[in-house]
């Protein structure tokens, strides 16, 4: 199976700190790491370690950076011929802020993933195809436009999209925030619909009626960061393998799960093998 992920490359700046601070607020006794992220690199590195062989679009700057937001892409076996390089703009960066439950607070400087154009894509991407909105809106719609196959848009974080864009969709990813800003436009195309709730699990919908629904199985949660990009590398690799919704989303609902047990967003991407285990127990 191959896929190939139009999305951003970032450099993640994690501190665990003993709670997320408040407006204003300064928390310190926190420890720093530093993990290679961005939602298109992450769920790009899911669906690789899930069992699909994945080509990645996006662009990274001419810096130290880069070196260590590509380095676990490269170490899996990602396909990076797609990935440009910015010789103005820096690589992306997160500064996430985790607390000791998991939860997370994050700000990202875009950095060379906005300076990413239509240029750098394919003139047709003819494998299943995966995008998200950290890149130029522009640029996402342009990349679902030239796909021929089956397409995911993780439309995360929220913002507006054409409906164009939500009719090609065979399927939209979109957590419990994101599905309130979009309201009944997820539902206008004939694709399906899911809708993550963390802890709660996931729905799916096509065409505004429910088809299925899973939970995750009971973890002890570290770090949230990543559980969400799993889950999607999941729900994509299942879907196409054939799997039934409801299966189709207990598979992601527990990649998910299984990333949130583990610090960092790549690192903590699970293995497919991990994910069967689980499944079984």
């Amino acid at each position: 199976m191959n896929v190939t992920v139009v999305g951003s490359i970032n450099l993640d700046l994690v501190a665990s700190a003993p709670h997320l601070p408040g407006p204003g607020e300064t928390v310190t006794g926190a420890t720093l790491a530093r993990h290679p992220g961005g939602k298109g690199a992450n769920q790009a590195v899911a669906a690789h370690k899930l069992g699909a062989e994945v080509l990645l679009i996006g662009r990274v700057g001419d810096d130290t950076m880069a070196d260590e937001a590509l380095a676990l892409l490269e170490a899996f076996g990602v396909e990076l011929s797609g990935v440009q390089t910015d010789v103005e703009a820096p690589t992306g960066v997160a500064l996430i802020a985790v607390d000791p439950s998991g939860e997370n607070q994050i700000v990202v400087a875009a950095g060379a993933n906005h300076t990413i154009t239509q240029e750098q894509l394919w003139a047709r991407i003819e494998t299943p195809l995966i995008v998200q909105l950290e890149l130029p809106i522009a640029v996402v719609e342009a990349a679902v436009g030239r796909a021929t196959e089956f397409v995911c848009a993780n439309l995360a974080p929220a913002q507006p999209v054409s409906e164009q864009l939500l009719r090609r969709c065979d399927l939209i990813v979109v957590n419990e925030i994101e599905a309130e800003f979009y309201g009944d436009l997820l539902h206008r195309g004939g694709g399906r619909v899911v809708v993550t709730y963390g802890a709660a699990g996931a729905v799916m919908f096509q065409r505004g009626e429910e088809v299925a629904r899973a939970a995750p199985p009971d973890v002890t949660a570290v770090d949230a960061t990543g559980a969400g990009d799993a889950f999607v590398g999941a729900i994509v690799v299942a879907l196409l393998e054939g799997l039934e919704p409801a299966a189709a989303l207990a598979f992601a609902c527990t990649a998910g799960a299984l990333a949130a047990t583990k610090a960092g967003a790549q690192p903590s991407l699970p293995t497919r093998a991990e994910v069967e285990a689980m499944l079984r127990a």
